[in-house]
């Protein structure tokens, strides 16, 4: 938990994270990939990450040098206008508001990068996810895109 020595900070996903990342990935891939599953966990797809986003933001929410949650912004890449957000967060952590702090993080950033919406998508199941997202102003699209809700947030 948080200390005086070792402050909550959200960090760009650089080289010095890769180890932390994946460890916390090693460990959600055990318990929760149902959920959250943006791209393989493995030593070669953070490493690609970090060596050829460009526009896309990948960040880690940490606790001295622990990973306690994941963050991103992605399809900018590929040419998309509205990026994807993706969230994950240890479940020691959950309702403590380190979910809350890196989505804030996440829609700044989104909003200084000029884009005028985000979107999500959660899996239909996922009805504590569906919950926090509704509380920070997210709609949800009737229709299910490759089984999963998808839903937009203007209010960024």
């Amino acid at each position: 938990m948080y200390t005086e020595s070792e402050p909550l900070e959200c960090r760009k996903l650089t080289v010095e994270w890769k180890k932390p990342l994946l460890v916390f990935l090693r460990a959600l891939e055990v318990s929760d990939t149902e959920y959250f599953y943006p791209h393989p966990f493995t030593d070669d797809a953070i490493e690609n990450i970090i060596r050829t986003a460009r526009k896309d933001a990948y960040y880690v929410l940490a606790e001295g040098g622990e990973v306690l949650g994941y963050g991103m912004l992605r399809g900018w890449d590929e040419g998309y206008e509205t990026p994807s957000l993706g969230i994950y967060v240890v479940d020691a952590h959950r309702g403590s508001g380190a979910a809350k702090a890196l989505m804030d993080y996440l829609h700044h950033a989104a909003k200084l990068r000029g884009a005028r919406c985000v979107r999500i998508r959660v899996h239909p199941d996922n009805a504590r996810a569906l919950r926090f997202y509704r509380k920070l102003g997210y709609r949800f699209l009737s229709e299910l895109e490759n089984d999963q809700l998808v839903g937009l947030c203007e209010a960024i």
